[in-house]
Order: structure tokens, then C-alpha cells, then sequence
């Protein structure tokens, strides 16, 4: 569940709580502030199109896809299709995550 007091970090699975998204995965691309960060998920959202959102439109899921993580780490980039996987990937091994807030 969301803990509002920790800001999302680079990497992070979030749920769109609010707008046309709504219900939709995606990751923390870039943080803007303590306030926004921009999100994108390889397929609806591509990256050259991240989403800004607030971050109280979010739920934060304590899962860090570490594939995104260390792209940033290494290039200060991440490719589309590496959203895409670390979404699949998380939804396969981490689905009991999004059920408990349900």
C-alpha cells in the first residue's frame, strides 16, 4: 500500500489512482519534484512522452524494477522495451502485491 510520507523512486511500479489512466501500471521515469514525477510504461506511454502526475494520483507499489534502475545508473536512459519487460515481469512474479489493496 502507499506510504505518502516516501516519495516513489527511478524504477518504481506505480497504479493510476486518478484521470483517464486510471488502474494502469507504470514507472517513475524522472522525478520533477517532491510534488510530481513523470511516468511511462513502453506501450501506451512511451518514454519520449512521459506523463507528468501528481504524486497523490499514485499508488506507490514497494517493488523497484531493478532493470530500469540500473539503465538509468549506467546511460541516464531507459529504452521502451525495457519498461515493457520489467511491467511483465512484475505482473508475473508480484501480481499478490497489487491484489491487497483491492
Amino acid at each position: 500500500m502507499q506510504d505518502s510520507g516516501t516519495s516513489p523512486e527511478i524504477g518504481q511500479i506505480v497504479v493510476i489512482t486518478k484521470g483517464r489512466d486510471q488502474g494502469q501500471l507504470g514507472i517513475v521515469v524522472q522525478i520533477i519534484d517532491d510534488r510530481f514525477v513523470k511516468i511511462a510504461d513502453g506501450d501506451k506511454r512511451k518514454v519520449d512522452r512521459m506523463k507528468k502526475k501528481n504524486i497523490n494520483h499514485l499508488e506507490v507499489i514497494d517493488y523497484i524494477a531493478e532493470e530500469v534502475k540500473s539503465s538509468f545508473i549506467e546511460t541516464g536512459r531507459v529504452t521502451n522495451g525495457k519498461l515493457r519487460y520489467a511491467i511483465t515481469n512484475f505482473l508475473e512474479k508480484h501480481s499478490d502485491l497489487l491484489k491487497e489493496g483491492e
